[in-house]
């Protein structure tokens, strides 16, 4: 049975900015097709990038030749609830798996704001979400299966070939298909969330405690003001108190995508009017709070098409950084009108993860998809850079091989492994040639 194959399509990512036409666009419809799929396209020496829900920022996923779409290999493979590991397809979206998890009484212990990405995804990045005891999504993963280039199905565990692991959790798409993995999940809990304004100034003087006094910490800052929105969200007992449907309409469909969308595309015409506009938004900096299940709190309803830039910094350079960052956008007068997002995530031991053996801050730069941003976000990543920052590999950067390999101690390893499992470079493009070197 021969997998769903396309001739020369176009395919663009979520924000519409990432576009390319392969030679052959491919959707396996099982395990057993996707893994013919490989060895098939590997033997007859063509290269091979797998995408998922297309919601990366850089060019990770595009293709001149095959690009392999696993959206099918999707669902719950196996749940061992007396340990807490459950085995889920690849292709598997956040979403999908959260509700599988919250049947089955079990939960991710951190999770993003977006939960459209397939999970292969997700880890392959190095995707994160906020806490300062808790690493990223690829850390939560005990095994991982993987398609290589010789059709081999190869499971890789914490107990056997460790080193493996540690490559193949965060590797964009280097090493093979992610078929599936296993992931260390905990039992399901409830967050109570609280978002809460208060002066820019006062929140980075804090920010240690913050992050320290609150199991996941993050805030946003508009440019061109001095006031940020903190959000906390902590493990309660309490009862739920979720917010109704007619106040989710409002807030997130209506205000912040709806109204906030018309907004950044009109000061995007007039981008004098950006201070004036980022001020103004702040008055929609609301205390507020609810308490819901955990992948509820975690989860944002996003539909504004935007470009993001995302570096990891070393923890304590985070305030410092931001402050840079906002100076130098007033200072040039950046039309940069969407908020600063700052987060704190946990060292993990990923051999190229962004937060490998450091504990990090994160800061993330967006501008909308109307709008300029190259020349606004390369001058911003030059403070990034000045702090031995790791940028996000699903989102926008101008880093090399060259420029990369000193900022991670296990670069060499990482290199090894690549040779070991993909010697002729069959899962690659321009940007994993860019990034990880020929």
């Amino acid at each position: 049975m021969k997998a769903d194959v396309e001739g020369q399509v176009t395919w663009t990512n979520w924000a519409g900015a990432q576009s390319c036409s392969p030679r052959d666009l491919v959707r396996p419809a099982s395990r057993r097709q996707l893994v013919e799929t490989v060895a098939e396209a590997a033997a007859a020496g063509r290269q091979i990038t797998t995408v998922g829900s297309g919601h990366s920022f850089s060019a990770a996923a595009l293709s001149d030749d095959l690009l392999l779409d696993i959206g099918a290999i999707t669902g719950v493979l196996n749940a061992d609830l007396s340990t807490g590991l459950v085995k889920v397809a690849g292709g598997t979206v956040l979403s999908r798996l959260n509700q599988e998890l919250d049947r089955l009484g079990r939960a991710m212990p951190n999770l993003g704001d977006i939960d459209v990405q397939t999970i292969a995804g997700a880890i392959s990045t190095g995707t994160h979400g906020t806490g300062a005891g808790l690493p990223n999504i690829s850390a939560q993963v005990a095994a991982i299966e993987l398609v290589t280039a010789d059709g081999r199905i190869r499971e890789f565990t914490e107990d056997d070939e460790p080193d493996l692991l540690r490559a193949a959790r965060v590797a964009v798409g280097s090493l093979g298909v992610i078929l599936s993995v296993t992931l260390k999940t905990v039992p399901a809990f409830d967050l109570h969330r609280v978002d809460a304004p208060a002066p820019l100034d006062q929140v980075l003087g804090d920010f240690d405690r913050l992050a320290a006094d609150n199991e996941h910490f993050e805030f946003f800052v508009f440019p061109y003001t001095e006031k940020a929105l903190t959000i906390t969200r902590n493990r309660t007992d309490r009862a739920r108190q979720p917010r109704g449907r007619a106040e989710r309409y409002l807030n997130d469909v209506v205000i912040e995508n709806g109204i906030g969308d018309i907004a950044l595309r009109f000061s995007g015409k007039v981008p004098t009017l950006i201070p004036k506009m980022a001020r103004f938004s702040t008055h929609f900096m609301n205390q507020a709070e609810r308490i819901d299940t955990s992948h509820t709190v975690f989860a944002n309803y996003r539909t504004i098409r935007f470009n993001e830039m995302e570096y990891a910094l070393p923890r304590d350079a985070g305030p410092e950084a931001l402050r840079r960052v906002l100076d130098l956008i007033k200072a040039e007068r950046f039309p940069i009108g969407m908020p600063i997002e700052c987060r704190v995530v946990a060292p993990d031991d990923a051999l190229i993860s962004p937060a490998h053996a450091r504990p990090s801050t994160y800061i993330a730069i967006h501008q909308h998809s109307s709008m300029e941003w190259s020349p606004y976000f390369e001058a911003i990543e030059e403070i990034f850079t000045s702090y031995d920052g790791r940028p996000h590999w699903g989102k926008r950067h101008t880093q090399t091989a060259d420029s990369l390999a000193p900022r991670y101690p296990e670069w060499d390893r990482f290199q090894e492994i690549r040779n070991q499992l993909d010697p002729d470079r069959t899962f690659s493009n321009r940007y994993v040639k860019e990034v990880l070197g020929p």
